[in-house]
């Protein structure tokens, strides 16, 4: 089947398509009376917290909606074409032809046990019937076009020796090897650290601009479509709330929940203290029990009873913008450009004594080299942690900063007791706790040294309710006198973390994610905690959680003066609720200073770049753009030198090959602020801000 160049039409245009999943009791909508269009050449981004079907959209476009899945309304039509009419012979060519899908987790598109060449020239040899030398040719020109170093040994690897980043590379290269005409991307770096997925997005934009491919870009995140897409349609538990050009909803957004989206994520210029996020009230509605009229209606500041719960609500034209739309029946009526009630301005909690100190602390692993295949053979060393060293203090939050190897949770591992130190010392209210394992640690240092996991799925028992968990935690950190006291103390912590009481007799399965990751904070909290490690507390969590779990943190540690260590890769997060900042990469602490010294120059090299990196959705933002080049090396078997040198963009302003040669001094630059690299004094000097605000 040959492609038809000669359609001018959209490419993809959903038309009222209403989609619902069959249960043996019920029929659950998941999509309703959603439209969108995708033009020749564009990219539209598709954004919405999880449940919200944004995913089912994309399953119906591939007519992947398995056998409980059926389209009820409405038509997928691709290049003018029901998709809903075509026979499965007709659907496969489409397919692997002229549609393909980028999937959130690489290694499930990719078979492990075959080479990576032999699976890219699967696809053209499968579909289009081309020779075995044309299939590795273009093999070959796709992976050099996804910027793989070495193109030649990339086909010849298997995919478990490449890295995340590598992988997903692979995995777009294989999409984009019959050039189709629609690439959809679900959430296609949401595994990968920040640098890797500035470089992948940098990567799509360009290919989108060279082969000239039509895309759908499924994210939650807000910063990252505004980065690659020229429309935008938000949904809200499976309806299309608002569509229009990224500028229009950006800068007029004209339906209450995409306000509400942008007031809960931390752009610069909100402040945990001056200017609070606002969280969205209540919780996300089930498919099942939606409320009648709006969706949004029960949480909505503008909402109004008999009239926006009354009928249905269809998509209006927004007059004077380009194919803006909003589901709402108040949008002329609702001042947009009102200022925003600010949430109440608190106090800063007064910064206290040193509570925790690191001096000097090293992790090292024993790893046998050829551990791959079972043999003993010589023993190598992977340094996990070189040499860290800072203080943290009473109601004091300290960001820890660094993407996937850099040592962080090891870090935290140590300060856990899960593992002891190999060398240095940690000092807790001056006592040595670094060489004392977990288990031989007294109650009382279990419970001042608590951690809030990333996942809080994996943290609690399925088969004990909410308060018996809680309960358990305090009888381990032996608060209270007997069982009733802890049952009162249980219900004062869910209090504390804005739970309802009849939580404290459900099970685990019937909570949303954010109400988990309240349940671990309560736990955590149930000791009297007095240093609470957060390792990527939210990142699990939709942007509206986020606000509201990260909030309730800074609430707590007011009221309890709880040194927080919060481990994270999202820098607008830290910035938002540091006070001070440690960066780290492949084991080392690269820069340690306030949040004000490490948001603006000089930088170190790497954190310039980590900044460069983080999506902004704010379209008055200009960033300076750094894409780093390859990948972080390996722990296993770190460069020469500095840390950091494989990667730099300064490295040819330091003389001689120093870079390559020695590790660098920790330098203190004014104030404190301490930078670990060999650029010389000017150099630091002429660096730019990297994220700047343009004057409106």
């Amino acid at each position: 089947m040959m492609k038809q160049p000669d359609y001018d039409g959209p490419i993809l245009e959903i038309d009222n398509l209403s989609i619902s999943f069959f249960t043996r009791l019920r029929e659950i909508p998941a999509v309703m009376d959603f439209s969108v269009k995708v033009q020749p050449g564009e990219a539209v981004g598709l954004v919405g917290e999880s449940g919200c079907g944004k995913s089912t959209v994309a399953l119906g476009v591939m007519q992947d909606l398995g056998k409980n899945g059926r389209v009820v309304g409405g038509s997928i039509k691709f290049k003018g074409r029901d998709l809903g009419q075509m026979s499965a012979d007709e659907l496969r060519d489409i397919r692997g032809n002229e549609i393909a899908m980028i999937y959130q987790e690489p290694m499930a598109s990719l078979n492990p046990a075959m080479k990576i060449g032999r699976q890219l020239m699967e696809v053209p040899m499968i579909h289009e019937g081309v020779s075995e030398a044309e299939a590795y040719k273009r093999a070959l020109e796709v992976v050099t076009d996804v910027k793989l170093p070495d193109p030649e040994r990339m086909l010849k690897s298997y995919p478990h020796q490449l890295s995340g980043g590598q992988q997903q590379r692979i995995v777009i290269a294989m999409a984009l090897m019959s050039k189709p005409s629609l690439l959809i991307l679900d959430e296609p770096t949401t595994a990968l650290d920040v640098t890797v997925e500035a470089a992948i997005v940098e990567l799509v934009k360009d290919l989108g601009r060279k082969y000239g491919t039509s895309m759908l870009f499924i994210s939650h995140n807000l910063g990252l479509v505004l980065e690659t897409c020229d429309r935008l349609c938000v949904m809200y538990s499976g309806e299309a709330v608002e569509r229009g050009s990224i500028k229009d909803v950006f800068d007029e957004m004209q339906h209450p929940y995409t306000q509400a989206l942008f007031r809960s994520i931390p752009l610069p210029g909100a402040d945990k203290n001056a200017r609070p996020l606002v969280a969205i009230p209540g919780n996300f509605p089930l498919p099942h029990e939606r409320p009648p009229g709006c969706n949004f209606g029960p949480r909505c500041d503008y909402f109004e009873a008999g009239r926006c719960d009354a009928q249905d609500i269809p998509m209006f034209d927004v007059p004077g913008n380009d194919r803006h739309a909003t589901r709402c029946l108040k949008y002329q009526e609702i001042d947009w450009h009102a200022p925003i009630t600010l949430g109440e301005t608190r106090e800063k909690g007064e910064i206290g004594k040193v509570v925790l100190k690191m001096d000097n602390l090293k992790k090292y692993y024993e790893v046998a080299a050829n551990a791959l295949f079972g043999g003993s053979g010589t023993m190598k060393v992977v340094k996990a942690n070189e040499t860290l060293s800072f203080e943290a203090r009473e109601s004091e939050t300290l960001a820890i900063v660094g993407e996937s190897g850099c040592g962080k949770s090891t870090f935290a591992k140590v300060l856990m007791g899960l593992e002891t130190a190999t060398d240095g010392q940690i000092l807790l209210d001056n006592r040595n706790i670094e060489s004392t394992p977990i288990q031989a640690r007294d109650t009382q240092t279990i419970a001042d040294v608590q951690m809030v996991f990333q996942n809080p799925f994996d943290t609690l028992n399925p088969s004990m309710t909410v308060g018996r968990q809680i309960v358990r935690a305090l009888e381990v950190f032996d608060v209270g006198d007997n069982d009733a006291d802890r049952w009162g103390r249980m219900l004062r912590l869910l209090d504390l973390v804005k739970l309802p009481r009849e939580f404290a007799t459900r099970m685990p399965r019937q909570l949303s994610g954010g109400q988990k990751q309240r349940v671990g904070i309560a736990r955590a909290f149930a000791g009297g905690a007095r240093i609470v490690v957060a390792d990527e507390p939210v990142s699990a969590l939709d942007v509206s959680v986020q606000a509201a779990v990260t909030d309730l943190l800074m609430e707590i540690q007011r009221e309890q003066k709880t040194t927080l260590l919060f481990i994270s890769h999202d820098l607008s997060i830290v910035r938002y609720l540091s006070d001070r900042v440690m960066v780290m990469y492949l084991g080392h602490v690269v820069e340690l200073g306030t949040t004000d010294q490490v948001f603006s120059p000089p930088y170190h090299p790497y954190t310039e770049a980590l900044l460069s990196a983080v999506p902004i959705a704010d379209t008055s933002v200009k960033k300076t753009e750094i894409v780093l080049e390859g990948d972080i090396p390996s722990a296993m078997n770190p460069p020469p030198g500095c840390p950091f040198q494989t990667r730099c963009r300064w490295k040819s302003h330091v003389p001689g090959g120093l870079c390559e040669r020695e590790v660098p001094p920790q330098r203190t630059m004014a104030n404190g602020h301490q930078i670990k690299c060999h650029l010389s004094e000017e150099d630091f000097a002429s660096m730019e801000p990297v994220i700047k605000i343009a004057a409106e």
